[in-house]
């Protein structure tokens, strides 16, 4: 598969997607970075699988390797752990002139993303995605954050990594549930952006004809993703639209205390949630609310939640990071393929 190269000037990094890169790791990294000291960011599942195996090469490749293992799950996210990672740099002694790699899923990324931007004011680092969802997503594009208590993402930055590997081969290991929460986000993309992807991906029959196809669904999603990034890096025009479903997808989240759904699961409830809100506006072209629960019904996704208390999902919609000067941009579809955003406030969620 071709890489690509997210075009960004002097920032500029490739994509590289290719399997069995896992095994290649020291000699990819050894393209960019000619220092001494890596450290690796990852969580206990993902250590399990490959920790080893990515600290193997490295090490074969001349590098001083520490790694960081830290639990699972979204709850690791939080402000409250970049202490405890900036302390083991520290221990390390890494300098402005190393470089961390973030092994893991999109909580990895994040947070490590985030890490690297702001320890010793920015360190380099290189993503290695491991879940669907970071591969397809959150490894690319540069933006690094940590959650607070009130909402996901409201301590962040832009910071782009170096370059980003891809091995869809690590896919194999991730659990049934983590694989669709990655397809709801692969859904996203045919959404917005390519009406022919939509419907590529309603003709697969099952998860072996995902795979078969994965390196070029991986593959179009960060293409999309990269030329979105961009035309609009820091997120104030045609970049939002990459948050279609996010929106109220966050607020479920939250809602939750990120227990109840996983980050796909939730954009799966707020892409087909907010359709229907569309549609019944004449914002949306009818029928893309059907069209949109067809699909994740077919990738075992949710689309709907019975919430008995909205008031809460509105107080956390009104704190998104969307909402400027009481003005909350949304992303909604004029139909599968043709997204735009719509300038309103939180009262358009009240049915």
């Amino acid at each position: 598969m071709e890489d690509l190269i997210v075009e960004l000037g002097e920032r500029s990094y490739p994509i590289i997607i290719q399997k069995g890169l896992i095994d290649k790791t020291g000699s990819e990294i050894n393209k960019i970075y000619q220092g001494k000291k890596i450290f690796i960011l990852t969580d206990k599942n993902v250590n399990y699988h490959y920790g080893d195996r990515v600290k193997e090469s490295l090490i074969k490749s001349g590098y001083e390797v520490k790694l960081m293992a830290l639990e699972p799950g979204e709850e690791t996210k939080a402000f409250s752990t970049l202490p405890v990672v900036y302390n083991e740099l520290l221990d390390f002694k890494l300098t402005r002139s190393d470089l961390i790699i973030t092994l893991g899923g999109g909580v990895i990324g994040d947070l490590g993303g985030f890490v690297a931007a702001t320890f010793l004011r920015g360190v380099s680092f290189v993503q290695m995605p491991t879940s669907l969802l970071a591969q397809v997503d959150s490894s690319v594009g540069g933006k690094v954050a940590v959650d607070l208590e009130r909402g996901k993402n409201l301590v962040g930055s832009f910071y782009h990594p170096k370059l980003v590997l891809i091995d869809p081969e690590v896919l194999e290991t991730l659990s049934e549930r983590f694989f669709r929460d990655g397809m709801a986000e692969v859904i996203k993309y045919g959404c917005i952006k390519d009406k022919d992807f939509f419907y590529f991906l309603k003709g697969l029959k099952n998860k072996e004809e995902v795979m078969h196809n994965i390196e070029m669904i991986i593959h179009k999603c960060c293409f999309i993703k990269k030329c979105v990034v961009e035309n609009d890096e820091k997120d104030t025009g045609e970049r939002m639209l990459l948050n279609f479903g996010h929106t109220l997808g966050h607020a479920i989240e939250t809602y939750y205390n990120f227990k109840k759904f996983t980050h796909g699961e939730a954009v799966a409830i707020g892409m087909y949630e907010i359709s229907k809100i569309a549609e019944k506006k004449n914002l949306t072209a009818k029928g893309v609310s059907k069209e949109i629960k067809e699909i994740l019904e077919q990738y075992i996704l949710p689309y709907e939640v019975e919430i008995a208390d909205s008031s809460a999902i509105l107080d956390t919609i009104a704190l998104d990071k969307k909402n400027i000067d009481n003005v909350l941009k949304v992303v909604l579809l004029k139909e599968i393929g043709e997204s735009y955003l719509e300038k309103t406030n939180v009262e358009f969620f009240k049915n």
